[in-house]
Formats: structure tokens, sequence, C-alpha cells
């Protein structure tokens, strides 16, 4: 974890928010998930923050912007840039999500070509829309939640 910077300047939270660019209720969410601990409080009890904390927002807010989870974001605070054991854990966690942002590719160009597809099956000139059409049938095709219940077919 990045230690230098840590000094008080105090802000309040509205002031990290705006120094960092994350909102006011995701500093709340990121402290109670533990990935951020303000530095104490002022003497009206507000909470203070450092100029470590407004980089460690900013830091976070990086990784969720590259898709990474809360647990793949702690992961990366609690490494030190110094330790070479700790390269080799941040290149690990880095090659786990690159996996999974190459799984969910795959998955995004299999709806790409299904949307495609399903356009392609009207082009406005007949009496029906067979884009709806595919939909409604699709709707009926899906198993019913629950047990074994019997498919209720939908008449258009």
């Amino acid at each position: 974890m990045r230690t230098d910077s840590t000094a008080l300047a105090p802000y309040r939270i509205s002031e990290a928010a705006a120094l960092s660019g994350v909102s006011v209720a995701n500093i709340r969410f990121y402290e109670k998930e533990m990935l951020l601990s303000p530095h104490g409080r002022s003497e009206n009890s507000y909470r203070c923050y450092s100029n470590g904390d407004v980089h460690q927002l900013r830091f976070i807010r990086l990784c969720r912007a590259m898709d990474m989870s809360l647990d793949e974001v702690r992961t990366l605070l609690g490494l030190d840039l110094n330790l070479k054991a700790d390269c080799a854990t941040a290149r690990e966690s880095l090659d786990g999500h690159l996996a999974h942002v190459r799984a969910r590719l795959a998955e995004l160009r299999t709806l790409e070509k299904d949307l495609k597809a399903l356009r392609d099956r009207c082009d406005g000139t007949d009496a029906r829309c067979h884009i709806i059409e595919a939909l409604h049938e699709r709707a009926d095709a899906l198993p019913m939640p629950g047990k074994h219940s019997a498919a209720v077919k939908r008449h258009v």
C-alpha cells in the first residue's frame, strides 16, 4: 500500500470527493467495505481525509473504471510497490482479471451476433414486426421459475 502523502490536510468528505472524483456515497461505501479508513475526526466530529486518502480514492476509482471487483481492488491496495513478491501478486491479480475480461468479450460477441440476427428478421415492410414476434417466441420458450409448471402460451 502506498504510504506517502498521508499528512492530514485535512479534507472533509465533500472535499475528498471533489479532489478524487469519487462520490460521497461511494466514499462511505468504500469505508464500509474497508477499502479506505479516514485518519480521524475533526473537533466537530467530521471525518478527516488526508492527501494519501485522496490518492487511495483515485486509485480505487481507476481500478473500478477498469471493471475490477472490490476484492481485486482490495488485493492491489494491500500490495507494496517496493516488494518483488507483491509484483508477482499484482501480475497474478491482473492475469485473473484479464481472463474475466476476455470471457466477457466473448459473451458480448455472441450477444452482438444474436442481436444482429434478431435485427435482420425484420425490415419493417411486413404487416407484423418479426423482431417483436421473435422476442415473444423466446419469452414463451423460457423455462418457468419454480417447480415443473406447465408452459403458458401467449397468443398474439
